[in-house]
């Protein structure tokens, strides 16, 4: 059954002025967060911040040290453990090796709060399992044996026996730490999944910034013994509440790429960038990564290439977007193209609102420096007669190899 838009917006667990630790030491304080029905929220936070202590917390594996958390609207103190776990299930980072259980087994030891006494699977309880193991594509591993099956495989199965108790919250911690990129992406995707498809409220700590922007619904900042904000991801995760989360000195992330770039020191010179239309994206990393500092222009405020230069700390000369760029414009990157060493021409279509970016290019061959170009017809601005600074490239790494040349 599809969840319906009409379960949406209602608070399924929430949390008023918690503190939550270990031993009368507190961890975190003055806890405020409703979690709704369907949604999926991340807690963000660096190592130590407290993330775990809350997902323990809200799962009653740790007693909470003050304030309340209800469980649709009624105390989570107050239920008994059997009527908790049809409500909620928990994966947590603890290391599971059963021994001699195969898939279908392990998974199957999620259904305890729907069995008998004795514990016996009735023909419903096998189809839920079934259905379990489909949601998280783990069919073909139900006979295999549990203690065989690798990180992937195995925090798949994880999700597994916790969807097997068919419950309403899903508590995840670091769902994807030591996994893959194959089954990183697709932990995530199945996850995400549930909360659209079976309305199912999924919480979890995560550490990979670029993928909770991507996924989540409401984020949560970690930090410093509190929660820092709360929000959309949209909204929340800025290039400045990203950097004091994590202490970023080297890297930065952008919002509007919803990733993390990191920014090059800048020992080996500075080269200006002619780009446009997302040409210039992967030359800027290219650059950043082997020690370049970087200048670029004249290029629109809404362009691919100005959110990649600016996350890198490039020097990034921009417009608001126009039919044209203004003379202003163009001057001031003529500022910076002087204080370059090398140039590079992207190949950017020079049809469009960039064409006057081919005097930049016409400029640095005039001022005598060496221009590295990518483009197919340098006939485009070509100088007659003082064209010997041109070298033409074929793709990255001839660029590379040519710039290293004459390094």
């Amino acid at each position: 059954m599809m969840f319906s838009k009409t379960q949406a917006n209602k608070a399924v667990l929430t949390c008023r002025d918690l503190m939550v630790g270990y031993k009368n030491t507190p961890v975190l304080n003055n806890i405020n967060l409703s979690f709704e029905a369907g949604q999926f929220t991340t807690l963000l936070g660096p190592n130590g911040a407290g993330k775990t202590t809350l997902l323990r917390t809200l799962s009653r594996h740790l007693e909470s040290l003050s304030g309340t958390i209800h469980v649709d609207d009624r105390p989570l103190a107050e239920l008994r453990q059997a009527e908790l776990a049809r409500i909620m299930a928990v994966v947590l980072t603890d290391k599971v090796t059963p021994p001699l259980f195969n898939v279908f087994q392990f998974v199957a030891l999620g259904r305890y709060p729907h069995t008998d006494f004795l514990g016996r699977l009735t023909e419903k309880d096998r189809e839920v399992v079934s259905h379990s193991l489909a949601a998280v594509h783990a069919e073909n591993l139900s006979h295999r044996e549990f203690a065989s099956l690798s990180d992937g495989e195995r925090q798949k199965v994880l999700v597994a026996r916790a969807l097997a108790q068919e419950p309403q919250i899903l508590l995840l911690d670091e769902p994807t730490a030591h996994l893959d990129l194959k089954h990183r992406v697709e932990v995530m995707a199945i996850l995400r999944n549930l909360c659209r498809s079976k309305g199912i409220t999924v919480i979890a700590s995560l550490h990979d910034v670029d993928i909770a922007a991507k996924v989540s619904d409401r984020v949560a900042l970690v930090k410093d013994g509190a929660i820092t904000d709360w929000g959309y991801p949209e909204e929340i995760l800025t290039t400045e509440t990203v950097a004091e989360l994590y202490d970023f000195n080297s890297a930065c992330f952008s919002h509007h790429l919803c990733s993390i770039e990191l920014r090059g020191d800048g020992h080996r010179g500075k080269v200006f960038v002619v780009a446009g239309m997302g040409s210039g994206a992967t030359i800027y990393r290219m650059l950043a990564k082997r020690g370049y500092a970087i200048s670029t222009g004249v290029l629109q405020s809404n362009d691919l290439d100005c959110f990649v230069a600016d996350s890198l700390g490039a020097d990034c000369f921009q417009q608001q977007p126009s039919a044209s760029m203004t003379e202003a414009s163009l001057q001031q990157a003529y500022a910076g193209l002087a204080e370059c060493d090398l140039v590079i021409d992207t190949g950017f279509n020079s049809d469009g609102p960039y064409q006057n970016n081919l005097n930049l290019l016409k400029k640095a061959v005039t001022d005598g420096k060496t221009v590295f170009s990518l483009r197919d017809d340098n006939r485009a601005w070509a100088i007659d007669g003082n064209n010997s600074n041109i070298i033409a490239v074929k793709n990255t790494s001839h660029l590379l190899d040519a710039m290293e040349a004459i390094q």
